[in-house]
């Protein structure tokens, strides 16, 4: 008979699983890793994102024993700016932020509160100058706030510090990896199943060096580029600890390179810079930036919320439709499945709009480990692509035979319209490319 701490182990075993499936999932996924030799370390950041407005900026200390430091990030944060993804201070302490996941536990509620992220996470590198000084830093803040982040701080001397929602750890391997998950709770055999991962640890098994080439390497090596539209790491970042440098590659992109030199950028004041502009025209970004979906475009959002809401008031409409013509009307069928098909397309509409953004870059159908609802609405296009012939055949009929009242065909029609426009949208977002 299993034990107690058997059924808990087990338990534990099949959730971490479930996370490590959400995060193969995750489209804001990252990857990092630090290299050091002898008084040498290298950090390289890959930001894999969606959206199209990569950042760095520079701020100067702004008090006595306060660091100036520059970060990256392309998420705009309102009156906070953008929110800090990487960076690095003067004195030689660098960090990345990455998508994880960790099971909900008791967080730290003796401790201060986070209220602003990015400006807590811009005043670590204001006030610290080691990783131990991170680790007192953010040991006085309920660091559970950041349940779906995990954190690596790495200083000078090559040490670095492992934030996760619980736990806080330092280390001092000469070489360190990291991807989208919490090593305190992730093995090895299922971290390895995160490929930018499992090619970063390989990469450094046969040699270790601190030349910007060899990073730029390795970091080529742990990229993302998914299929669909070629989307995948928006900005590399490398960042010399000890010369005080970084060096940036766009979009996945490694021919080209920008350096910016951190002391001589804080001399010219506080300062930031839109990073596409200075880099060649990339063909493969300019397809991620005019890809419109309901999350970038407000005419798509609109067009889907007004779908749903024509959805709904037309089942509601055939059901009593359906029901008053019940003993004598013609097409009566067509009531009864307008009806259901009404609710099924209201439904995809709001899990479109206000669902994750996954679904339009990976492939279909789409396949959502958190929800099986989610995964089958991914059939939904086919369906309708199915009845759209049809529903156009019976369109004609209605209006030849006139059995409707004039509101219902027009209604009918309507619907008619409004699909043939979804599947036009489905085409153009991959749904049927299975």
């Amino acid at each position: 008979m299993e034990t107690g701490t058997q059924r808990t182990l087990f338990l534990r075993v099949i959730l971490l699983t479930f996370m490590l499936l959400v995060v193969f999932q995750n489209g804001y996924t990252c990857s990092g890793y630090k290299v050091t030799i002898g008084n040498k370390t290298l950090f390289g950041s890959n930001e894999d994102a969606w959206r199209v407005t990569p950042h760095i900026w520079f701020e100067n200390a702004r008090g006595k024993g306060e660091y100036g430091a520059a970060f990256t990030g392309s998420r705009y944060d309102g009156e906070n700016g953008y929110a800090p993804q990487s960076g690095m201070n003067e004195m030689g302490v660098v960090f990345e932020r990455l998508s994880s996941h960790h099971p909900q536990s008791k967080g730290f509620p003796n401790r201060k509160a986070i209220t602003n992220p990015t400006k807590y996470l811009k005043d670590i590198l204001h006030s610290c100058k080691t990783v131990e000084e991170v680790q007192k830093y953010i040991s006085k803040y309920d660091h559970s706030y950041f349940i779906e982040d995990i954190f690596i701080y790495v200083d000078k001397s090559g040490k670095y510090l492992i934030v996760e929602p619980y736990t806080l750890t330092i280390g001092n391997d000469p070489t360190y990896v990291i991807s989208n998950f919490c090593p305190s709770i992730t093995s090895k055999k299922d971290a390895n199943q995160l490929e930018r991962y499992r090619n970063g640890v390989s990469f450094l098994k046969n040699n270790i060096d601190t030349t910007l080439e060899f990073c730029k390497a390795l970091s080529d090596t742990m990229h993302v580029c998914r299929e669909k539209i070629g989307d995948g790491t928006l900005l590399t970042s490398i960042w010399d600890l000890n010369k005080g440098t970084v060096n940036l590659y766009f979009y996945h992109q490694y021919k080209t390179t920008v350096q910016f030199n951190l002391k001589e950028e804080l001399g010219k004041g506080d300062h930031l810079i839109a990073i596409e502009p200075l880099f060649p025209s990339n063909s493969e970004f300019e397809k991620l930036r005019n890809y419109k979906t309901p999350k970038n475009s407000a005419l798509i959002a609109v067009f889907l919320i007004a779908s749903a809401g024509l959805f709904l008031f037309s089942s509601i409409y055939f059901l009593i439709m359906y029901f008053r013509r019940k003993q004598n009307g013609k097409h009566q069928y067509i009531h009864l499945l307008m009806f259901i098909l009404g609710l099924i397309l209201f439904c995809y509409m709001v899990v479109l709009c206000v669902g994750s953004v996954n679904r339009f870059y990976f492939p279909a159908p789409y396949k959502d480990p958190a929800s099986v609802f989610v995964s089958l609405t991914a059939y939904i296009p086919s369906l309708l692509l199915v009845l759209i012939v049809p529903f156009w055949v019976v369109n004609r009929r209605l209006f030849k035979e006139q059995h409707w009242n004039l509101f219902s065909r027009w209604l009918f029609t309507l619907n008619n319209l409004v699909y043939t426009i979804l599947i036009g949208l489905f085409v153009y977002w991959g749904f049927y490319d299975d």
